[in-house]
C-alpha cells in the first residue's frame, strides 16, 4: 500500500504467451472438474514457437475419467489458442498445426494420503502462505493501477475481436502509473501500451487508434495529469508475438493475477490447480475476507494472510492487518472472522462453491475485482 508518490502496475492480454499457458491449464482443469468435482489437478503448460507441452499430476474417481480427459487435451489446447485469436505460425502460433505433447501422471500416493485423509477430513494440498487484499480506493475494492491496466488490454482485445481494429494482434501488455496522495489515487502520470499488429499498419496509425479508442475511453479526463506521458509500442514494431516471439509458462504472471504489486503475493500461482490446492482456494478466501472487512466498514484497507501445512486442515496462521484504517480500535476483526468462517480447505470450498468448472475465465485479466464474470469471492 502506497501513501504518497507514484505507483505502477502492469497487465497482459489473453494472447500473451504466459497468459495463453494459464488459460490452457485452467481449461484442462475445468474439463476434469466437469467430469469429477473431486478431481485433483496440477496442470502446467509450456509454449515455445509451434510446440505446446502440457504436463501434470492428476487423480480422479476412476482411471477411465483420467484417460478420457487426457485423450481430448490436444483438442482443448487448440480450442484455447483459436479462441484467443492466433492463426499464423509466422507471427504467433497456428492452432491447427502446432505440435501438442501431453505428459500426465497419476498423483503421488504420498501426497494423496495427506489431502484425502482416511479420517474424511480434507487436508491442505500443499504448504504455503496466501494473501488477500481490499481497498476502498475503487468501487471494486481493488487498487486502481491494476484495475486500469487490466481494462486497457481488455479494451484492445474487444476492439480486435469486434473487427473495429482488426489489424491488432492477440499479444499485448499495458503499464500504468498513478500518483497517490494520502493513500488515494489522484491522477495518472503515464501509460505504456505495447500491442501486436499486422505488418502493413504504420506506427502513426497504431498510436492514433490506441490513444483515441483505448486510452481515452479507459482513463477518464479528470484522472489524466496535464503532462501525462503516453508510450505506445516504444520499440517501434510488434509484429511477431505469442509463442513465436517469447516462451509462455503457466504461473509466471502472479502479480498480474492479483493486486499489481500493491499487496504481497504468496508463494504459489493459481492456474491449473484444483481447489484442494490452498495456493488457489485460500488466496480466494483471503480476498473474500479482506473484502468483508472493507465492505462492512470496519476499515478502509485490509490485508489478510493465511498459511497452511500440507495434509493439515486447520490453518497454521490467520491474521488481518488494517494499516491503522480501522473504524473501531476495539473490534477484534481476526477473531470475529475466524468464528464466522470455516478456514479449513473443505470449508473454503463449500463457502465459495469452488468444486465446479469456473476457472478458465479467471485465467486472463485478473482473478480479483472482476465485474464481467460472476465470482463467489467477489460477491
Amino acid at each position: 500500500m502506497i501513501r504518497n508518490g507514484l505507483f505502477s502496475s502492469e497487465s497482459v492480454s489473453e494472447g500473451h504467451p504466459d497468459k495463453l499457458a494459464d488459460q490452457i491449464s485452467d481449461r484442462i482443469l475445468d474439463a476434469f472438474l466437469a467430469e469429477d468435482p473431486t478431481a485433483r489437478v496440477a496442470c502446467e503448460t509450456l509454449l515455445a514457437d509451434q510446440r505446446v507441452v502440457v504436463a501434470g499430476e492428476f487423480k480422479t474417481r476412476t482411471k477411465e475419467i483420467f484417460e478420457r480427459i487426457r485423450e481430448i487435451v490436444p483438442s482443448l489446447v487448440r480450442e484455447v489458442i483459436r479462441s484467443v485469436g492466433y492463426r499464423d505460425a509466422q507471427t504467433g502460433i497456428d492452432p491447427e498445426e502446432c505440435h501438442v505433447d501431453v505428459w500426465f501422471n497419476w498423483q503421488s500416493s504420498d501426497i494423496g494420503q495427506g489431502v484425502d485423509r482416511g479420517d474424511g477430513i480434507l487436508g491442505a494440498g500443499d504448504q504455503g502462505m496466501m494473501f488477500g487484499y481490499a481497498s476502498d480506493e475503487t468501487p471494486e475494492l481493488m487498487p486502481a493501477p491494476i484495475l486500469s491496466a487490466h481494462r486497457l488490454v481488455k479494451r484492445l482485445a474487444d476492439l480486435r475481436k469486434s473487427g473495429e481494429l482488426a489489424w491488432l494482434g492477440p499479444d499485448a501488455k499495458s503499464q500504468i502509473t498513478f500518483e497517490y496522495k494520502d493513500s488515494q489515487p489522484i491522477q495518472v502520470r503515464s501509460v505504456v501500451i505495447s500491442t501486436q499488429h499486422v505488418e502493413s499498419i504504420s506506427k502513426g496509425t497504431i498510436e492514433e487508434a490506441v490513444r483515441c479508442l483505448v486510452i481515452q475511453p479507459i482513463i477518464p479526463a479528470e484522472l489524466r495529469a496535464t503532462d501525462m506521458r503516453i508510450l505506445i509500442n516504444p520499440t517501434g514494431r510488434f509484429v511477431i508475438g505469442g509463442p513465436k516471439g517469447d516462451t509462455g509458462l503457466t504461473g509466471r504472471k502472479i502479480i498480474v493475477d492479483t493486486y499489481g504489486g500493491a499487496a504481497p503475493h504468496g508463494g504459489g500461482a493459481f492456474s491449473g490447480k484444483d481447489p484442494s490446492k490452498v495456493d488457489r482456494s485460500a488466496a480466494y478466501m483471503a480476498r473474500f475476507l479482506a473484502r468483508q472487512v472493507v465492505a462492512r466498514g470496519w476499515a478502509k484497507r485490509a490485508l489478510v494472510q493465511l498459511a497452511y501445512a500440507i495434509g493439515v486442515a486447520e490453518p497454521e496462521s490467520f491474521v488481518v492487518e488494517t494499516f491503522g484504517t480501522e473504524t473501531d480500535l476495539h473490534r477484534p476483526i481476526t477473531e470475529i472472522l475466524a468464528k464466522e468462517y470455516d478456514l479449513r480447505p473443505a470449508g473454503i470450498i463449500a463457502t465459495l462453491d469452488l468444486a465446479h468448472p469456473i476457472y478458465y475465465p479467471t485465467a486472463a485479466y485478473g482473478h480479483f475485482g472482476r465485474t464481467d464474470i460472476d465470482l463467489s469471492w467477489e460477491r
